[in-house]
């Protein structure tokens, strides 16, 4: 008899469901970035041992503030996913629990205790291992928790706990997908969420939070993939920032997202980018509609 289940990757902003998602499923399919609201969409991440299949959904960090449309929609999405989940892993940093880890927790309430897993993520950042015990200890009073699992996404350590942890706790059901499928993003969405990782590493301001990427060519000729892409800003002065001087910047985020699709599509990438602005486009919910940002 195989086992199949949804399980949600929910958490505050960048305490590392993305890297997690990618470490489980062995390849990157979720940009990373050490800015909030890196993660936009809910992202499926597939893997399939023995007679278990696992969906794992990476979902955008929930925070308080939400001053505009695209932050509202960011929550709605992380908190609809866990509607239809089998279970829920909580990550949180390790020796660290915050207001918004205990709004996160509140959102597991309704799920039994048995579906809710707590993941202690970046042990590998604590020196002392001995200080983590009372910190784990003391999680305890915020649960109840079925399990709680300490690990490093980032170095896989104990990676292996807490797939035994969900695969044990997988209801039985068929398979959704095909054993050898990890993941049910288009190579196309995942294009232009590459760019808009680089976007988000080189300019090291606020200016990521205005950015959104728009993907408007996607064509294999021979053996050669051609992509062409708009980078949408709010402002006209974002747009100079985002070329740089004499089209510098914007060169070296298409070079760098370039090589990095080249080795996930494995082929040969021709990228072209331009930079528009579109008004207020965060603070728009047609215009979020239009880029994608579907509920």
């Amino acid at each position: 008899m195989t086992r199949c289940a949804y399980v949600a990757l929910i958490g505050r902003p960048n305490v590392g469901k993305s890297t997690l998602l990618n470490r489980l499923i062995g390849q990157k399919i979720s940009i990373t970035a050490p800015k909030p609201q890196t993660t936009r969409h809910n992202i499926v991440g597939i893997t399939t041992h023995d007679d278990v299949q696992l969906l794992y959904l990476d979902t955008p960090g929930i925070h308080h503030r939400t001053p505009r449309a695209l932050n509202r929609y960011l929550n709605r999405t992380a908190t609809g996913a866990l509607g239809n989940v089998d279970l829920a892993v909580q990550l949180i940093e390790a020796r660290h629990w915050t207001q918004e880890d205990v709004a996160v927790a509140a959102l597991l309430q309704p799920l039994a205790v048995e579906q809710r897993i707590l993941v202690v993520n970046k042990v590998d950042q604590v020196a002392d291992k001995r200080q983590l015990l009372p910190f784990i200890a003391s999680l305890s009073q915020h649960g109840p928790f079925a399990e709680i699992v300490p690990l490093s996404a980032r170095s896989g350590a104990n990676l292996e706990a807490l797939q035994r942890a969900l695969e044990v706790r997988a209801p039985e059901g068929p398979f959704l997908y095909p054993e050898d499928q990890v993941t049910t993003v288009s190579q196309r969405f995942l294009a232009a969420e590459l760019i808009r990782e680089k976007l988000t590493r080189i300019l090291r301001q606020e200016l990521p939070y205005s950015l959104t990427v728009e993907v408007e060519r996607f064509e294999q000729e021979g053996g050669l993939l051609r992509i062409g892409a708009v980078i949408w800003v709010e402002r006209s002065g974002q747009k100079a920032i985002v070329i740089g001087e004499q089209g510098k910047l914007l060169r070296e985020i298409g070079r760098q997202a370039r090589l990095d699709m080249e080795k996930i599509f494995e082929q040969r990438v021709y990228l072209e980018t331009w930079v528009k602005v579109r008004e207020d486009w965060v603070d728009d919910e047609r215009a979020l509609r239009s880029f994608g940002y579907h509920d």
